[in-house]
């Protein structure tokens, strides 16, 4: 049975990668430094699978080499980052660690590794490095043009890894995606957050005047996305994934609204909240996916409709998920230095 790594694994998008490869039949190692954002709840239907390994370890430890070149595996999944914007504008310092720190000793190990062995590495990244997009969309021959310290973090992880590719001739791909959503996400991001204070009758909080647009995306077309730059992507290219469906903040407001009054009695503090919007937030995000849909036959399935209806059912039949989490952590707001 082929192995794979999955850094980050007990995150939203990596445990997610991580049920569909098991699916698949691959062994997966998932290994994850276990930081506030990871969720053991994330692997509880596959913990004690027979395909499946957790190791508690952080890119940047030496451990991490230890580890590739005991399980050789056939492709690295790095999704071991820090990812909020709002905890990146308060102390951007951990995203240097995690964002660039971490990916170059990543690099340094695979390196050595795949000198040795057939292997891949697919760098997952995000549409954010390209920043502000007011109109049209970006392909990926698109200058990066990031706004905040978590954006800048990637971008520049994403130029280490294309020039170890060039310079080391390293196997690897980057794929930067849109805004994902589904189940599991912890509730720093929107929707989980918006879903959560739905469920316990709090305030609806929306930055500004919540005209900002974002490309959404289910978070399982995102893991199918993945796996076909694993099996049919090029070396050193980069690809965009995205569902080419923007919404802004207060259409998604309104959609979980819409959904929600159908499923569960609204209490009446649900309503929608303005407040101090966030420094340098970006007005628009939006991908040119054209280039994955035509050289590697990828196309989203769900639709946001459908998805956003399947993420607040997973979220209310998970109740149990939120009180894994610290109440801080949900309720405390970030990001307004």
């Amino acid at each position: 049975m082929k192995k794979i790594v999955v850094t980050g694994g007990l995150g939203f998008i990596g445990s997610n990668l991580i049920n569909l490869l098991i699916k698949k039949n691959f062994f997966v190692i998932n290994v994850d430094k276990v930081s506030y954002s990871s969720n053991f709840y994330n692997h509880k239907e596959y913990k004690n699978s027979k395909k499946y390994k957790f190791i508690k370890c952080d890119i940047k430890d030496k451990k991490f080499k230890n580890i590739i070149f005991k399980y050789k595996p056939t492709c690295i999944f790095n999704l071991a980052a820090e990812t909020h914007v709002d905890r990146s504008i308060d102390n951007p310092k951990n995203f240097i660690q995690s964002n660039i720190v971490g990916v170059y000793n990543l690099l340094e190990y695979f390196k050595e590794y795949s000198d040795k062995f057939k292997s891949k590495l697919i760098h997952i990244s995000t549409d954010e490095v390209y920043g502000d997009i007011l109109k049209g969309r970006t392909t990926e021959k698109y200058p990066y043009y990031p706004s905040s310290p978590y954006a800048a973090s990637k971008a520049a992880s994403d130029h280490l890894v294309s020039a170890y590719v060039r310079t080391y001739k390293i196997p690897a791909i980057i794929t930067n995606c849109s805004n994902n959503y589904g189940p599991k996400q912890h509730p720093e991001k929107l929707i989980p957050k918006l879903i959560y204070n739905i469920i316990n009758n709090k305030p609806l909080p929306i930055y500004g005047k919540g005209i900002n647009s974002r490309e959404w995306i289910y978070v399982k077309d995102h893991c199918e996305a993945l796996f076909k730059v694993f099996k049919k992507g090029k070396i050193g290219q980069f690809y965009n994934i995205g569902s080419n469906k923007n919404l802004n903040n207060i259409q998604v407001c309104k959609s979980l609204l819409k959904i929600s009054k159908k499923l569960i009695n609204l209490g009446n503090k649900v309503k929608i909240n303005f407040v101090m919007d966030r420094p340098g937030h970006d007005i628009r995000y939006a991908l040119n996916s054209n280039k994955i849909r035509k050289e590697l036959n990828w196309k989203p399935k769900i639709s946001f409709a459908k998805g956003i209806k399947l993420t607040f059912n997973w979220y209310n039949d998970n109740k149990k998920y939120y009180k894994t989490l610290s109440k801080k952590d949900i309720l405390k707001r970030l990001g307004k230095k």
